[in-house]
């Protein structure tokens, strides 16, 4: 039995499928991070940063995934805002972790305005189609008990908003030891890093399998 043109089409338009349906399965899912020197490994290699660390853990799991890490040591909520747009058109990731809000913080700047970026920059992901984890961030006790109230509270806000995956103080474990804090006492070292690997990586994991 011969085809006619109509089968040569659907043949070939079912191979032209099963290529593109193999080729969208095995491609590699990716992360933007999007932070300050906390995730820009400052001070310390970066290859020992959490970021390479957590890259180093995933590449020998089942899951494919590429890292693009976008973080800049001494960013602000407004420098990360006005540099994403163009991040998320050349990265195109499917997720990114948004780590920024430290140095709004220790510079004092209002905690409505840091929540203004942080949500323009989640609105900017998601148009683009990408999934956020939020981190969370706490300041010294120094800049006042009002302030640091506010400023804690923009991150969780935001998360329940809009319902993101969240980790309220991902240096939760290292900041209360002094030994894994650089000279300046706000770094993490190179020990730390690892241990704040410990706080990301199950809720990434979590998604990436979901």
């Amino acid at each position: 039995m011969g085809f006619n043109l109509s089968n040569i089409k659907q043949v070939f338009l079912t191979i032209v499928l099963l290529i593109t349906s193999i080729n969208t399965a095995s491609a590699n899912q990716k992360i933007l991070v999007w932070g300050d020197s906390l995730s820009a490994a400052y001070g310390i290699p970066v290859e020992k940063g959490w970021v390479n660390l957590m890259r180093e853990k995933l590449s020998k799991t089942s899951v494919k995934v590429d890292i693009n890490n976008g973080s800049v040591s001494g960013e602000t909520t407004q420098g990360g805002l006005t540099r994403l747009p163009r991040a998320l058109k050349r990265v195109k990731p499917d997720y990114v972790i948004l780590e920024l809000g430290a140095n709004d913080g220790l510079r004092g700047i209002p905690p409505n305005v840091t929540k203004n970026n942080l949500n323009e920059m989640i609105k900017l992901a998601q148009k683009a189609n990408a999934k956020v984890i939020l981190l969370g961030m706490k300041i010294p006790p120094n800049y006042g008990v009002a302030y640091s109230q506010k400023f804690e509270q923009v991150f969780k806000d935001l998360a329940k908003q809009y319902d993101l995956p969240f980790i309220p103080f991902f240096l939760e474990k290292v900041i209360i030891d002094l030994s894994l804090l650089q000279e300046d006492e706000l770094h993490p070292t190179a020990k730390a890093q690892p241990i704040i690997l410990k706080s990301v990586l199950p809720v990434v994991i979590k998604l990436l399998k979901n």
